[in-house]
């Protein structure tokens, strides 16, 4: 059964398909490009999934081929020819940067930070700041049509919304220097090769596999894998033995849940484990 969560916009929209939530890039006359309606769409479907008890796995896609082209490169020259004001965007250089900075972190840290599980699924293109958001999550799946390039070298940018940190722990510094500076265009299979993405899903019915794999992780223990993901997000910035005695408690937490004790049943009986999340 699919339900609707409102995020207030058309820019990007969000559903429930069972125990998925799923968020489309919904800009296909701009290749998906980001738009003020995106970032907010982003701070009322996020939290809303996060409290959501059905929803285990959250799947970000685009709609219309592309996943997200980034910064709206065609509103950025029409304001430059305007006199350089951005619609909806202040004008001084410091509440610029203050802006920048909150959308930021409503969008690319509140996906590195969600409680659930975040699938990128890329069904085209991913450039620019778009593919710094695919690279907030937790997993990538592209079409083998993909097209994954940092494109910030290009309209001569720097990049935003975390793209040089999220590239930097995937591929290392002397790779992410080379991916920023000369902005190659890669291949899915490509970008797999590098481990930008996870997994290469043929281009028929992407979509609907995308979703199914999504389906078949929220098959899986939900609390252990909020955990999992905490634990790795932490190793990212501490030292071993901080990082041990924080798996210490959350391990405990996560055998005293009836799911643990329902996976133990299952794998004696040698029958698949049905998880509630409790």
């Amino acid at each position: 059964m699919t339900r609707t969560i409102e995020t207030g916009t058309d820019d990007l929209l969000a559903r429930v398909d069972g125990n998925v939530g799923i968020i489309t890039f919904n800009r296909p006359e701009r290749r998906n490009a980001l738009s003020n309606g995106v970032y907010h769409g982003f701070e009322q479907a996020l939290p809303a999934m996060a409290l959501d008890p059905e929803v285990r796995v959250i799947m970000v896609t685009g709609a219309g081929g592309a996943f997200c082209a980034g910064g709206d490169v065609k509103g950025m020259n029409e304001a430059n020819r305007a006199g350089g004001h951005r619609a909806g965007q202040p004008d001084g250089l410091d509440d610029r940067i203050a802006y920048l900075r909150h959308r930021q972190r409503g969008v690319s840290l509140a996906l590195h930070q969600h409680p659930k599980p975040i699938v990128a699924a890329l069904p085209g293109a991913a450039a620019g700041a778009g593919l710094s958001i695919a690279l907030a999550a937790d997993i990538r799946l592209a079409a083998e049509r993909a097209i994954i390039v940092t494109a910030f070298a290009n309209v001569g940018a720097s990049g935003d919304f975390g793209g040089s940190w999220f590239l930097t722990q995937l591929v290392g510094p002397a790779k992410a220097k080379e991916l920023y500076f000369t902005s190659p265009r890669l291949s899915a299979n490509e970008a797999l090769a590098l481990g930008i993405v996870n997994q290469v899903l043929p281009d028929d019915q992407f979509e609907t596999a995308a979703i199914e794999w999504c389906r078949s992780l929220a098959q899986r223990a939900p609390i252990a894998q909020r955990l999992m993901k905490e634990n790795i997000n932490r190793a990212l910035h501490c030292d071993l033995a901080t990082a041990l005695d924080a798996e210490a408690p959350n391990m405990v937490r996560a055998m005293s849940t009836s799911d643990h004790r329902e996976a133990a049943a299952a794998f004696v009986e040698k029958r698949t484990p049905t998880f509630t999340g409790e």
